[in-house]
């Protein structure tokens, strides 16, 4: 137990069995703009955001050099995790000891999983990504590993809403060309629905499907549009911890961190996440 992730907060998707994680904005020190779990180091005070990174990797049972992160550049490249930064939009792996990261502020992410086969990616899905079907992309990269799309799960994080999310004319008539047009209303477009339906056409079971429900425009998140690109961002991970036999600790607190998420997210089912559904349990010290 670290005393420091007592505030730590993540969303977790309870059809998801690895150790896995949607970070908020608590929890973390960074100051201004960026108060909170700030992961991203490209604006706010790099020491602020290492602390923040490794409270948020410590308390999931890894350690800094594990995580696997991505240049995200609004596209469909898929990569085959390695620890450390690679260019695209989406990670698989079916090595455990490397935590796959997502970073956004409103773009929505999405964390898969074939646990038989130990399988498991993390997606990046802006507009862009969410056209060029990045979910399929991502779920056709866990396949070359040994992954089934019906024994895949997925779960998508918190983004921003359709009622916060209007576009213009040329990304509408790009999603409407692309077969995606019946996410559009009044030229708001409910991202989270476009994505669930990518994930269907790439073979994904619908009752393995699981949306949060939650808009990153509310308070608990940090927010591109909200706070007109001076913000901080979060982070979705997933990935599996190695059996370290000299910290058995870390395989116990990823159990309960598991259980505590299915216990207080029974009652969300595949719907939306209430509120109070933000896990803090006690065994990660507030995570």
């Amino acid at each position: 137990m670290h005393p420091d992730t007592e505030d730590l907060m993540t969303i977790q998707a309870p059809l998801l069995r690895a150790t896995h994680g949607f970070t908020t904005r608590r929890g973390g020190v960074s100051a201004g703009a960026y108060a909170g779990l700030n992961l991203d180091d490209r604006q706010d005070d790099p020491a602020a955001v290492h602390e923040n990174r490794r409270r948020l990797v410590t308390a999931l049972g890894f350690q800094l050099p594990q995580v696997a992160r991505l240049d995200q550049v609004h596209g469909d490249e898929v990569r085959t995790a390695q620890p450390g930064v690679q260019t695209g939009d989406a990670l698989v792996t079916d090595r455990p000891g490397v935590l796959l990261s997502i970073m956004t502020a409103d773009c929505y992410p999405l964390l898969l999983e074939d646990p038989e086969a130990g399988v498991l990616g993390a997606a990046h899905a802006g507009w862009r990504g969410t056209v060029g079907r990045i979910g399929v992309r991502t779920v056709e990269a866990m396949v070359r590993l040994g992954a089934r799309p019906e024994r895949i799960r997925a779960a998508v994080g918190p983004g921003i809403s359709a009622g916060h999310y209007q576009v213009g004319p040329e990304v509408e008539a790009t999603f409407i060309q692309a077969e995606l047009g019946t996410h559009l209303q009044d030229r708001h477009l409910d991202l989270a629905g476009a994505n669930r339906q990518v994930l269907l056409e790439a073979g994904v079971p619908e009752g393995h499907i699981w949306m949060s429900g939650r808009c990153s425009t509310e308070a608990d998140f940090y927010s591109h549009r909200r706070d007109q690109g001076v913000t901080g961002r979060m982070w979705a991970v997933i990935g599996t911890p190695l059996m370290d036999a000299g910290e058995p600790e870390r395989t116990v607190a990823a159990s309960r961190l598991h259980s505590a998420s299915q216990e207080a997210l029974g009652s969300a089912g595949q719907g939306g996440l209430p509120v109070d559904a933000l896990v803090r349990p006690a065994s990660l010290g507030g995570l």
